[in-house]
């Protein structure tokens, strides 16, 4: 169908040309979808003529759907639009320059750096230096006068290159950010029906027209009008705020929006509107129109993510994006967890360093000056001259740089620089072990967890049922009965009852290679039984393609309440027959006859049906089979109210009951084992009967023979812990939980009170963590209620996932085992860069501060003080946070909450090495050029050139540094420092690359870095001390702790109460604050000074340093992507937020348990 009037035509016209050809236009679309209920069924019926007729005019079959020929979907695309919503414009490379200038610590430098540099340029007529105090005692006076503008410009070239490195960052983060997002577009897919087939396509390929299947547990990708639908629930309250679900229906309200969620029952659907002309889209258009308000900006995210909905993975420092949006978000969740556990300690500590680091830098300012004012001006009696001013002026500013340096070094910025690298590359490795983390902090709150609580089905077994052993005609078969062995009336009936009743997405494939098993798609237990028709060599298709399901009369769905699935279809010779399947204890007792060996229906009484228990579903059970029991009934005389399901389930007839098989994963046993040796509790919970669960509990480990611990079903925990006025009382439960192991025939609600429960739990000295895992759209509350949540990402539905905190890519238990290796590891390596950035700050610190106290000077200065920030902070960060886990890990129990960051045996090495170090630092300062023979450092005056004696004291402590960074790989005392160093290849790099570094500026940084070089033996002498930290490490760890009493642990988490309390009458950011979510209370806190400390890191590096800078950065960025849907709105790049924007993030709509994500 070409354009006759050719190729020059505009995109619109071409689309203006084709839309005669369908029978409605995209503005009739539109209007339709505004429509609700029975204003809509109305437009429909009057205007359109029906569904069918819609269906008609836009040129699809119902049921065969679209042909997808390649040429129609391009000119529907053209006509009625993508299934995409633009993304916003990202920003440019300068207004990131321009962001990241915007930084208190880069402005007090770029001002005292200017100061510096305009004045040593000034020579004061006339001025002679004896009058002024010594300003330059050298002979090369001149020359030295001139190259005092040297120290200015190192500092102002070091702010340009980290204004750019991290305006570069950002960038890339964006461009990656941008990436990962088209490629989680790409792997959403849906089921659509092309050519009468039932295909996975991906969402952004969904063209109006296109029929699409849904299901329990779908998000819906586009808008659309019911064609057919059984038992349809669906959750919008992400469009319209309302908690309550709304029935689909054709004769009621058949509208379904794209956004919303699939809570019960299936159907199909045409779809009418796609992308921007969706109801979602037209929301966004609607909010971006306005781009210069950021408050729109930020609700078109808020309409996008509600509920945190947005697949993030969160940075955690301070410059990569911590928007403030982004973390009102976080608190207009339903209240989602408490904070995590190391942000909360970290924050503490962070906070505590750096009110120390302020004092400290601001302590050194005024002795500096005061010294300086007292000896000139009182001591040697000189009067203050205009013409000396200044030279005054260039001390004055000398030493402020120097005060501005302690503070830079004081501040641990490294630390959620840290966190972060650690955390991101975790999460980097944990993708590999098959666990997609979706918030950061769970990948650290896992590594706390002391209790489990798993579902069976597929999680703990292979999730591949087989039918191996039934009950048909009053026999028990022990293995698959011959077809000929059963009566053909029971085989028609079991048949049909097994093809029909159930859902037709459920199917059998060929095997994908030779000789391998058949792919089970859809529901694994109607697989298992459509396997079982197989294996009775019958055709279930030829089945389904007589009864197509259109012509299913109505469907009860399966849900957690009913526990059952039913189908009614017209007899050909009138009336109606329903088929039912379900859990076979609650369907027997629904059954009052039963099919005997001839076929013929015999009555089934109480009796009969305790005895089929005892001698048939309890051995089952026993071996750990699932029991399934298939029924039907016939409704020959009036048709029945189908409403009153009460009165429709019951007086069935059994046709059988299958014992399904689903085998124990091999791995299990042992990842069990394993939990237990760490310390953690696993728990069951499942549908199951007790005697199924009680049997795979057995073979997994969970029960072991000779154990007190309880198996309950549902009902009777619900009895045990519940009031006279069934409300849950903490009490009762309390005496429950900690001896539960199995919770059998739970509904999800059980679930959530059991998670809840142990979570609220006081028994004990530690509040328990709890980890849940998930599959179904209502295990959606205790996904969000438990510490970390995990989904199951093949079995689990669109629902589940978003609820939950990490999806596991194989939905396997041993993963969550991996998961919590990795969160162990995490924390260990924070406690290791904290015990090696400690020991720096405290002797930097101290160094700085006597020294200027002492000699007026500090004997490290700033552009060497930001050299070794920068060693501390980024390099060392990458070196000790990327530590490979080991099995060690799972040896030891878990942390509690409340246990410090510092252990006792840590601040032993911290103040142990400091006292090495500090003795060292001083010696040399004060005797070391005697020691070494060459002229003192001291008191220098201020211009004069770099001493050996100060380049000495410098490489000494940087060496010492370095051989302390391998001491802090070990952080329980363990005498082996170097065990698996070569297996962490990113910490030998950073070891040699900073040493390469070191020795380049020492012989060639020059007056920059104020070194000069020094002579072979020079060298080896800082070598042998720095090697002496090794030795030193050693004496320490020889020490026992207990005979210490003085040490003292740091780093506490907060008490619940002292968060409430801190959390009262604050405004929106400081609520956020109290989330701690990512550990930068310090910054938000108004120590606004401190927010780019991250790039003051890199502040001095030149030519050398700078590379190593850019790679460090790009690593810690290529891991913080954040991945939301489409909008990314502003989740890219700080944003200042002013009060009016985080007001108008904060109220959700009232009652929205679920998100909304459009693609």
């Amino acid at each position: 169908m070409t354009n006759p009037s050719g190729h020059s035509l505009g995109r619109n016209s071409v689309g203006e040309n084709y839309e005669g050809e369908f029978g409605c236009t995209l503005m009739d679309l539109r209007k339709l979808m505004e429509l609700r209920s029975a204003d809509a069924v109305t437009q429909i019926n009057t205007h359109y003529g029906g569904v069918q007729d819609i269906c008609a005019r836009l040129k699809t079959s119902p049921i065969e759907g679209l042909s997808g020929n390649p040429l129609d979907l391009e000119k529907r695309r053209l006509v009625f639009g993508q299934n995409l919503i633009p993304p916003k414009k990202p920003k440019t490379f300068l207004e990131l320059v321009w962001e990241a200038l915007q930084d208190v610590t880069l402005i007090i430098l770029e001002i005292a750096a200017i100061v510096s540099l305009v004045l040593s340029f000034y020579r004061p007529p006339g001025g002679d230096n004896e009058i002024c105090g010594q300003a330059s005692g050298s002979p090369d006076e001149e020359e030295e006068a001139e190259t005092g503008w040297i120290e200015g410009a190192a500092i102002l070239t070091s702010v340009i290159i980290v204004v750019l490195v991290t305006a570069f960052n950002d960038w890339s983060k964006e461009k990656q950010f941008r990436g990962l997002q088209s490629r989680i577009e790409l792997e959403q897919k849906f089921c659509i029906i092309r050519n009468g087939q039932l295909i996975q396509l991906p969402v952004a390929e969904i063209v109006v027209g296109d029929i699409a299947q849904i299901k329990y547990g779908d998000l819906l990708p586009a808008d659309g009008i019911l064609i057919q639908g059984n038992d349809l629930k669906i959750d919008e309250s992400s469009l319209t705020g309302e908690s309550d679900h709304v029935k689909k229906s054709l004769d009621k309200d058949p509208m379904l929006l794209s956004g919303t969620h699939v809570m019960e029952g299936s159907g199909r659907m045409v779809v009418t509107a796609v992308g921007i002309n969706s109801q979602t889209g037209i929301i966004f258009t609607l909010l971006g129109a306005s781009e210069e308000e950021e408050e729109e900006e930020d609700k078109k995210k808020k309409a996008k993510t509600q509920d945190g909905v947005a697949l993030e993975i969160q940075p955690l420092n301070s410059q990569e994006g911590v928007d403030s949006e982004e973390k009102e978000k976080k608190i207009s969740k339903a209240p989602k967890k408490e904070k995590s556990v190391l942000q909360g300690k970290l924050t503490r500590l962070a906070v505590q360093i750096g009110k120390a680091g302020l004092i400290m830098s601001a302590l050194t300012v005024i002795i500096l000056i005061l010294y300086f004012v007292v000896d000139n001006f009182v001591v040697q009696r000189r009067a203050w001259l205009p013409e000396c001013t200044p030279i005054y002026i260039q001390y004055f500013v000398k030493f402020f740089i120097i005060g501005v340096t302690v503070l830079v070094v004081a501040v641990p910025e490294g630390l959620p620089l840290a966190v972060t690298i650690s955390l991101a590359y975790s999460v980097k490795k944990m993708m590999k072990d098959n666990n997609l983390v979706r918030h950061l902090d769970a990948c650290e709150t896992m590594g706390n967890a002391t209790a489990i609580c798993s579902d069976k089905t597929g999680t703990l077994t292979m999730n591949r049922m087989t039918v191996v052993q039934a009950y048909i005609g009053s026999t028990h078969y022990r293995q698959i009965p011959s077809p000929d062995a059963l009566p053909p009336k029971v085989l028609d009936l079991m048949v049909n009852g097994i093809s029909i009743n159930s859902a037709y997405t459920s199917k059998i494939l060929p095997p994908e290679k030779e000789g391998g098993l058949p792919r089970q798609v859809g529901n694994k237990t109607e697989c298992a039984l459509l396997g079982f028709v197989t294996d009775l060599k019958q055709d279930y298709q030829a089945v389904r393609n007589e009864v197509p399901e259109e012509k299913l009369f109505k469907v009860y769905t399966f849900n957690s309440v009913r526990k059952s699935m039913s189908t009614v279809i017209r007899k050909p010779g009138g009336g109606f027959r329903m088929f039912s399947k379900g859990a076979s204890e609650i369907m027997l007792r629904k059954c009052n006859r039963i099919l005997d060996k001839n076929g013929e229906t015999t009555p089934f009484r109480s009796k009969d049906r305790d005895d089929m228990v005892h001698n048939v579903i309890e051995p089952m059970a026993s071996e750990g089979l699932r029991t399934i029991c298939i029924a039907y009934r016939d409704f020959d005389d009036a048709e029945p109210s189908w409403d009153n399901e009460n009165e429709i389930l019951t007086e069935l007839t059994c046709i059988a009951v299958v014992g399904i098989e689903d085998p124990v994963r091999p791995e299990v046993p042992d990842a069990i084992s394993k939990c237990r040796r760490a310390g953690i509790t696993v728990r069951m919970v499942t549908g199951d009967n007790v005697n199924t669960a009680r049997a795979i509990a057995t073979k997994c480990g969970i029960l072991t023979p000779g154990d007190d611990f309880l198996c309950l079903e549902g009902k009777e925990f619900n009895r045990l812990i519940r009031n006279e006025k069934g409300e849950v009382e903490q009490e009762k439960l309390d005496k429950i939980w900690p001896k539960l192991r199995v919770l059998a025939r739970s509904s999800p609600t059980d679930k959530h009170t059991l998670v809840k429960g142990i979570i609220d739990s006081m028994v004990g000295e530690q509040r328990q963590v709890v980890a849940v895992t998930g599959d179904g759209t209502n295990d959606g509350p205790a996904l969000k209620k438990a510490d970390v949540g995990f989904a199951m990402g093949i079995a689990g539905t669109d629902v589940a996932k978003e609820a939950s905190d990490i999806i596991l890519t194989d939905d396997n238990f041993t993963s969550i085992v991996k998961a919590v290796m990795w969160g162990r590891n995490v924390y260990d390596s924070i406690s290791k860069f904290l015990q090696f950035q400690l020991t720096v700050n405290v002797v930097a610190v101290i160094v700085a501060f006597t020294g200027a106290c002492i000699t007026q000077d500090s004997p490290l200065k700033a552009v060497q003080m930001l050299w070794v920030n920068l060693i501390m902070d980024t390099f060392a960060s990458l070196a000790l946070a990327t530590e490979p886990p080991t099995e060690s890990l799972l040896r030891r129990r878990p942390y509690g909450r409340n246990k410090p960051l510092i252990s006792r045996t840590m601040m032993k090495n911290i103040l142990g090495h400091a006292v090495y170090q500090l003795t060292v630092v001083f010696v040399l300062v004060f005797a070391g050029d005697k020691l070494f023979d060459i002229d003192s450092g001291r008191k220098a005056p201020l211009h004069s050139p770099p001493s050996q004696h100060y380049t000495i004291v410098f490489n000494t402590f940087v060496l010492m540094q370095l051989f302390n960074e391998i001491n802090s790989r070990k952080i329980h005392g363990e005498k082996n420092v170097f065990s698996g160093i070569y297996r962490n290849i990113i910490f030998c790099s950073v070891v040699l690359g900073t040493f390469i570094c070191q020795i380049l500026i020492v012989e060639f940084g020059g007056k920059p870095f104020s070194c000069t070089n020094l002579s072979m033996e020079q060298w080896m002498w800082c070598l042998f001390i720095g090697i002496g930290e090794l030795l030193w490490g050693q004496v320490i760890s020889a020490i026992p702790t207990q005979s210490l009493k003085f040490l003292k642990e740091a780093g506490h988490g907060a008490a619940k109460e002292e968060i409430t309390k801190d959390a009262e009458g604050l405004e929106e950011i400081d609520l956020a604050e109290m989330e701690l979510r990512r550990g930068q209370v310090l910054w938000v806190r108004g120590l606004n000074r401190i927010q780019t400390q991250i790039e003051v890191i890199n502040t001095f590096q030149t030519g050398a340093s700078f590379k190593g800078a850019l790679k460090r950065q790009n690593v810690s960025q290529h891991l913080d992507i954040k991945l939301v849907p489409s909008s990314y709105s502003a989740a890219l790049a700080p944003v200042k937020s002013s009060p009016s924007t985080s007001s108008a993030v904060t109220s959700p709509p009232v009652g929205n348990p679920s998100g909304q994500n459009v693609p």
